[in-house]
């Protein structure tokens, strides 16, 4: 009779209970591993699950689940009356005959492909302890496990058919949860029939690209602008001229002193909190650019990404809404404080122009109506105002308490105001340094200060520093670090 393997599980498999993965699928996915690794080998007779429980200290319950999905996959037998055996299915037969070993591609392609410099991505992927970003939430703050509760509730239901899409105009339930959660909160009267749900942000750049622009269309965006519709813009063949941008936002009065009625195709304007520098468009600037955009006949992209996270009643009204859309076409973010499986983003546009739009996300692959009709129950059910009051109050400690680190840590050395909206600071320093030689003192303390949060010119040496990200802790660990690579960097 066949002795079980003596090797000790615990060396094997490391169980880590705070991953999102259930205990017995950790166990199956490094019990692979271990066979790929030859460190169990075919045929060789594992212990009892009792035993094995008992090493790993789980419950025998979680040994028998992780033995029957290995089962299942092939990566054991277990025979009736004489034990559990470890299967390979990877390991090749010797009977077979040899075959060639794999070859990995060359590094460098031996045949010509368009590359486009205009879609490099500002973006350091670098694992350093601490980290800053041009401003993201805590995803934390609203726990995944109740998203999937609303998502495993959903998926249970008998009648499974009930509110799902049955035509080609996608999930009519969850576009009416969502046109009544946008009426209740931006103030809009607004039908289904004008809002299409589009998962990324980028994939709304690429459809209004395709929609709008022509080879050498003027797209007009402030002098210092989000990088990301930029990029996708000029890839289309747009042309873009820079607007300058002061306190008050866009200088409209600039826009008329430069440009002709018929020149310029868009603008686009981020009106609540401008991308990087977080300043808001005054009313009066408002009405100047929708009475310069009939005047002019261009349309206005507004992108009001940041609604979700202005902490204030009085939110000023939206270029959409005192437009009615006639000259405006309306860019958002639902749920943008979920972990990014579950957010949405949508378009707000007249009905021919959305269904036109429709067609390119075919481009992108069939929607998720099930994370659609996840997110129409959870307004349907009004958890979605208690979502945003709790995530809403921990972005307003956590921007009290990162102003006040940084005026604690800076003093006279920087100049920022506290951001009405969006999830970042603007912090311009009031001495002259190199940005990249503080990114790389930073990176070396453990920090990382990602390309994509500096800005430097001969007028402007700034930061876009986000904060919600960051707990208490870490918060004041990231700035100090910060401070130490900016003394060092400027030399006092």
């Amino acid at each position: 009779m066949n002795s079980p393997v003596s090797i000790s599980f615990h060396t094997i498999i490391k169980i880590d209970r705070r991953k999102e993965d259930a205990i017995y699928l950790q166990i199956v996915y490094q019990f692979i591993n271990a066979v790929k690794r030859n460190l169990l080998e075919d045929g060789d007779l594992l212990p009892g699950s009792r035993k094995i429980a008992t090493e790993l200290k789980v419950h025998r319950k979680t040994i028998v689940a992780a033995l029957a999905e290995l089962q299942e996959q092939g990566w054991v037998e277990i025979l009736p009356n004489k034990g559990t055996y470890v299967r390979n299915p990877d390991r090749v037969s010797s009977a077979v005959s040899v075959i060639e070993a794999f070859r990995q591609p060359p590094g460098q392609a031996p045949y010509y492909f368009r590359k486009e410099l205009i879609l490099d991505m500002p973006i350091l992927e670098v694992p350093e302890k601490y980290y800053f970003t041009d401003g993201t939430p805590d995803y934390r703050i609203i726990e995944t496990e109740e998203l999937i509760r609303f998502y495993a509730s959903m998926v249970k239901r008998k009648k499974k058919s009930d509110n799902f899409p049955t035509t080609t105009d996608g999930n009519l339930f969850f576009r009416d949860q969502l046109s009544y959660y946008l009426n209740l909160t931006r103030g809009f009267h607004l039908s289904r029939n004008y809002l299409l749900p589009i998962p990324s942000r980028e994939q709304i750049f690429s459809i209004l690209s395709r929609l709008l622009i022509q080879q050498g269309d003027v797209i007009l965006v402030e002098n210092l602008s989000y990088f990301l519709p930029n990029m996708i813009f000029s890839q289309a063949g747009a042309k873009l001229k820079t607007v300058p941008l002061d306190a008050a936002g866009m200088d409209i009065d600039a826009i008329a002193d430069q440009f002709k009625p018929g020149e310029i195709r868009c603008v686009y304007i981020n009106t609540k909190c401008q991308y990087p520098t977080t300043v808001s468009l005054s009313e009066k600037r408002k009405i100047q650019l929708l009475q310069l955009a009939e005047q002019y006949d261009f349309i206005v992209i507004e992108d009001d990404v940041d609604f979700e996270s202005s902490l204030f009643k009085d939110k000023g009204e939206s270029l959409f809404r005192k437009n009615a859309g006639n000259r405006v076409i309306y860019i958002g973010a639902f749920g943008s404080f979920f972990d990014p499986g579950f957010q949405m983003n949508f378009l707000i546009a007249p009905q021919d122009f959305l269904a036109e739009g429709k067609k390119y996300l075919n481009l992108f692959g069939k929607p998720n109506f099930m994370i659609e009709k996840t997110l129409a129950e959870i307004i349907h059910q009004g958890d979605i105002f208690r979502y945003q009051r709790k995530f809403q109050k921990i972005v307003a400690e956590r921007k009290e308490l990162f102003a006040a680190q940084l005026r604690r840590c800076f003093d006279n050395q920087i100049t920022f105001q506290v951001p009405d909206s969006g999830l970042a600071f603007w912090i311009r320093f009031n001495v002259s340094l190199s940005l990249t030689a503080l990114q790389e003192k930073a990176r070396l303390k453990g920090l990382l200060l990602p390309s994509s949060c500096l800005y430097q010119n001969r007028k402007v040496t700034a930061l876009r520093l986000g904060f919600a990200h960051l707990d208490e802790q870490s918060m004041v660990d990231a700035i100090h670090l910060l401070k130490e690579a900016y003394w060092e960097s400027a030399g006092i």
